[in-house]
């Protein structure tokens, strides 16, 4: 078991776009080791998700995946899901705000507009595709993570006259 550290906010390498991972790459054992790093680091810090920008490498790879976690205790169960080189669109303009926070943004939280259901398709770790259309909390992972990908953080979501919330909400009771 290897827990990586996780880069903090202020680390000019999150604000950085990630490379896809070369074919060549796939199912390799430098890619195979980078997956395992990310589940053991977001199972030790009890994240819902994590991009490889959070420990350091640039590579668009996100393994996102619930079943019960008391930083969302509202949240349904998400399956571990790895996702090599995704993209994703939102299906319709609805958004809907909800309490986001960020193993890179430590005692923070706030709620974040996102779309409410988008399609994503990505590489498995073996090279399949996968195509999936979701919504709510699962469609909010996916975008909370990618966007990782793309160098932003959740605080760079918030309305402009927002802030974020300390790490105990008052309204939800939730730690961050």
């Amino acid at each position: 078991m290897v827990v990586r550290s996780v880069l903090l906010l202020g680390d000019p390498r999150l604000r950085e776009r990630s490379l896809p991972v070369p074919p060549d790459a796939i199912g390799s054992p430098e890619l195979n080791q980078l997956i395992d790093d990310l589940r053991d680091t977001m199972a030790a810090r009890e994240g819902a998700g994590l991009a490889a920008p959070q420990i350091g490498v640039l590579w668009r790879v996100v393994i996102f995946g619930i079943t019960h976690n008391r930083r969302y205790p509202e949240a349904p169960p998400i399956p571990e899901t790895i996702l090599i080189n995704p993209e994703w669109t939102p299906l319709d303009e609805e958004q809907e705000s909800g309490w986001e926070g960020c193993l890179s943004v430590p005692g923070r939280r706030a709620q974040i507009p996102r779309a409410r259901r988008l399609h994503y398709q990505a590489l498995t770790p073996d090279g399949q595709r996968i195509q999936r259309t979701v919504e709510g909390f699962h469609a909010r992972v996916v975008q909370h993570e990618g966007d990782h990908l793309n160098g932003v953080l959740f605080p760079d979501r918030l309305p402009p006259a927002d802030s974020a919330a300390p790490q105990e909400d008052a309204e939800t009771g939730v730690s961050g």
